[in-house]
């Protein structure tokens, strides 16, 4: 059983635990059981005979079929209608099914990771959650931390997810820069790596520099996270994002303000205007 909030990457520790075991080359089948009905849900995970109901023109294998020999992954399982669990309780107990609209057993043999956003003992106490099949999936359990608690691991992850991104979609030499991951990492990112990951991916897509730096990113992003930050010389987010191009322009030209203004394409004297209201020294 895998805990943790949602977008910590749940489904991903699945398929390393997948990959490490004696299945890896086995299937890998996944099904998330917020996102069907009771009824869809049985006929999806039991399978169901020609004629079991309206629509179900042939014979079809559901997930515990499929996953014969490999892996099978229910995600969201504290959302498994109430009175479907002790028919899965009894797959796992006796290791055999019968499909919708059918009597005859079959044998089935899979490995079981689940994995929840909910405190499934909370569930089983005020009665949403059958508590012998609660003891039966949770025999070994691994918590996923949220984000914010993961320290130092945002700035693992952002290049991770963007090295994913450069690969997929050519080969620019694009980076982030450090005043960008020193942003993020600020962040106390409520949705977790499913945040982060479309955040690297709007700014990849958006920003045609080769560095990418705070300017790049959401503006709602850069206000939610400069707002009310105590000693910061420059609160808004536009101001922000200049002083962080002035900071590189600066850094990159070696500190010679005549090669920063011709880069930034502005006189010398408002270099030194801007430099003066942000406070920023010559390195």
């Amino acid at each position: 059983l895998i805990e943790g909030e949602s977008g910590t990457g749940k489904e991903v520790v699945a398929h390393t635990l997948h990959d490490l075991s004696g299945r890896p080359g086995e299937k890998f089948v996944a099904v998330n059981c917020a996102a069907l009905s009771s009824q869809l849900l049985e006929s999806e995970l039991f399978g169901h005979e020609k004629g079991a109901f309206t629509g179900a023109v042939a014979a079809r294998k559901g997930r515990f079929e499929l996953a014969e020999g490999g892996t099978l992954f229910l995600d969201e399982i504290g959302e498994m209608p109430f009175d479907l669990q002790p028919m899965f309780l009894r797959v796992l107990q006796e290791s055999e099914i019968c499909r919708v609209g059918d009597t005859r057993p079959r044998k089935v043999n899979f490995r079981l990771i689940a994995a929840t956003n909910r405190d499934l003992a909370q569930e089983v106490a005020e009665g949403r959650f059958r508590m012998d099949l609660y003891y039966r999936i949770s025999s070994m359990t691994l918590t996923v931390p949220p984000l914010r608690e993961r320290t130092g691991d945002v700035s693992l992850l952002a290049h991770n997810i963007f090295a994913h991104l450069l690969e997929q979609h050519s080969g620019d030499q694009k980076r982030l820069s450090k005043p960008l991951l020193d942003l993020l990492e600020k962040h106390s990112w409520p949705g977790n790596i499913r945040e982060l990951g479309n955040l690297i991916t709007a700014a990849f897509f958006l920003s045609d520099r080769e560095e990418l730096g705070p300017e790049d990113l959401p503006k709602d992003f850069l206000a939610a996270n400069l707002e009310g930050h105590e000693g910061e010389e420059v609160a808004n987010p536009l101001d922000f994002a200049e002083k962080e191009v002035i900071i590189r322009s600066i850094r990159e030209q070696g500190g010679n303000l005549t090669k920063v203004a011709k880069q930034l394409n502005i006189a010398k004297s408002t270099l030194y205007i801007k430099l003066k209201k942000y406070n920023i020294k010559r390195a």
